[in-house]
């Protein structure tokens, strides 16, 4: 290996054969033949062409939401088909049928008062065939199942031994010989008042139970009629949940439910409702309502923000705007809570305010814009912006206080301001110069009121007591107040000389026996609800009206008094 090398232009290397000299001709090789070409096949042929597609149908091209579509409308008929017609009004969109009891709609309870100006849909009837012009979009029904399988109800009684049937109730509940009778109007399906005995019968097994119809950001919907009457159909009271922007009025919720269904509210505990059917409803007899296909697009309604509002320039407005954004919010709504108190909360905040701002981080945009349509309406108030998912409101300038003037309850050498607008006001110069400037909220001058009108507080005109003195004016006021709520004779049951009887303490208008009435009188079964919604958490009645003088704190006293007095009476000589 070592000779090899050595060897002069020898490549250990290299496997590729040294290139040959180009003037040399006579070795050259000839240059070898092209390669096979690639033949050119003609395209492929489709031996199953694809059939043109069908013309399409212009009621199902409607334009989408996201589309510029905006067809102005006005107040009236829209669109007719003989007797079936899509009208505007009041209520917005509403749909016409023949033989209808009412105008239906896609949402009873969430329309707003506003009249829509333009629509993002050509005008069509949301119901089935034959006579609407928007063909059928559903699917195709299923096939018949082999097996034949019966369906039992209470108006066809299955076997006795037959197992997993539901059973119709019957309707009810009646008083003893009392029967069922056969209703049309309202009046006559819902039959006599409840009883609260009845109202706890048929409430109580609810309670926990999770069968019920959920009630969403849409409001009462029109298809939730028809779902209301099967929950009816097995039971005599249906359960209602309402979550998200309609909590905000649910009187106005209940309302709705209760005209449109034909029911009763018995029970509302915040956002659940508990509805009633009525004591002679039939479900062979029920109303049938035609079902909503699709869910119609929202109308165009005028916009909720101006750049300047009713009472405001645009200069004025934007100030507003601008300590809008240092303003803290009065509370962060969570995404499909229960707002039934947040009408009251903004009523309190504008108290102390003329700016209230609402965090709704983390919801929809349309739903805190119908929250703030809503607050417009109920607080009133002035919408000034929505931005960074928070609602903005000015309290307007006819605003009034809800607890008027209360500067007549405090000192006159303490200065009351009221509210953010007069917080920065000093003192009067007639004051002496160490008067202090007193800030209290609203609620807190309305205890005040309530305590002295009550003879619970006191109210010192002299300032500068000492001690002692003080101490002796709240003695001399306690000694008044505990004279004032125990100024009513004792209920005595049983004389001390064994004769047993009963007196009643006499009153102006009579007895107390005349004006409180029996005990079992006030916890009779008898008793009917005509309140407009039956609102308890606890379905105990406690009687609040209790006499002054008959507690059985008040009997001890009185009898240790009365022991005392013969105590002294017979240590005197």
């Amino acid at each position: 290996m070592q000779v090899l090398a050595s060897l002069p232009g020898l490549n250990l290397f290299s496997s590729l054969p040294s290139n040959p000299r180009q003037n040399d001709t006579a070795s050259s090789t000839p240059s070898p033949s092209p390669p096979i070409p690639i033949p050119k096949y003609p395209p492929p042929r489709h031996r199953n062409p694809h059939p043109p597609p069908p013309p399409s149908n212009p009621a199902l091209s409607f334009p989408h939401r996201r589309s510029n579509y905006r067809k102005p409308v006005k107040k009236g008929v829209i669109q007719s088909d003989g007797e079936r017609c899509v009208i505007v009004g009041e209520n917005g969109v509403s749909y016409k049928l023949p033989g209808a009891p009412f105008e239906f709609q896609y949402s009873y309870s969430e329309t707003p008062n506003a009249e829509p100006i333009a629509i993002r849909e050509p005008a069509y009837l949301p119901f089935a065939p034959p006579t609407m012009p928007r063909p059928w979009t559903g699917k195709a029904p299923l096939k018949k199942s082999k097996k034949k399988i019966p369906l039992f109800d209470s108006f066809n009684p299955p076997p006795p031994d037959k197992k997993g049937v539901k059973f119709v109730e019957m309707p009810g509940p009646f008083p003893f010989g009392k029967y069922p009778r056969e209703g049309r109007t309202r009046e006559e399906i819902l039959g006599e008042p409840l009883k609260r005995w009845e109202i706890k019968m048929l409430v109580k097994p609810l309670l926990s139970d999770n069968r019920q119809v959920n009630l969403g950001r849409d409001g009462l919907t029109h298809n939730m009629l028809d779902l209301i009457h099967t929950h009816w159909k097995r039971r005599r009271v249906c359960k209602i949940k309402c979550k998200g922007v309609p909590t905000v009025d649910m009187d106005n919720v209940c309302r709705h439910i209760e005209e449109k269904t034909g029911g009763k509210i018995i029970h509302r505990v915040g956002g659940v409702v508990y509805l009633f059917r009525g004591r002679n409803y039939n479900y062979r007899t029920r109303p049938q309502y035609p079902v909503m296909l699709w869910k119609p697009a929202t109308p165009v309604y005028p916009k909720l923000i101006q750049e300047a509002p009713e009472g405001l320039t645009k200069a004025e407005a934007d100030q507003f705007r601008k300590k809008g954004k240092a303003l803290l919010p009065i509370c962060k709504l969570a995404k499909n809570g229960v707002y039934d108190s947040l009408v009251k909360d903004v009523r309190d905040a504008f108290e102390g305010s003329p700016l209230v701002k609402i965090d709704c981080k983390g919801m929809h945009a349309s739903d805190y814009k119908k929250i703030g349509a809503k607050l417009k309406e109920l607080v009133p108030c002035v919408l000034l912006s929505f931005d960074d998912e928070q609602i903005l409101m000015w309290r307007g300038r006819e605003w009034k206080p809800m607890y008027g003037d209360t500067s007549t309850l405090l000192p006159a050498k303490a200065n009351i301001s009221r509210g953010i607008d007069n917080s920065a006001k000093s003192n009067d110069d007639s004051g002496p110069p160490d008067a202090k400037t007193v800030v209290s909220s609203p609620k807190m001058m309305s205890l005040w009121r309530r305590a002295i009108e009550s003879s619970k507080a006191l109210l010192l005109e002299e300032i500068a007591l000492g001690p002692d003195a003080l101490l002796e004016k709240v003695e001399e006021f306690e000694g008044m107040s505990l004279a004032t709520e125990h100024s009513c004779e004792a209920l005595v049951l049983s004389s001390e000389d064994g004769s047993s009887g009963s007196s009643s303490a006499e009153f102006e208008g009579g007895s107390y026996s005349e004006d409180f009435g029996d005990e079992n009188d006030l916890y009779s079964d008898d008793e009917t609800v005509d309140d407009e919604y039956y609102d308890d958490d606890s379905f105990e009645e406690v009687d609040s009206s209790i006499p002054l003088g008959s507690l059985p704190v008040d009997k001890i006293a009185e009898r240790l008094r009365r022991e005392s007095e013969m105590k002294s009476k017979r240590a005197d000589p």
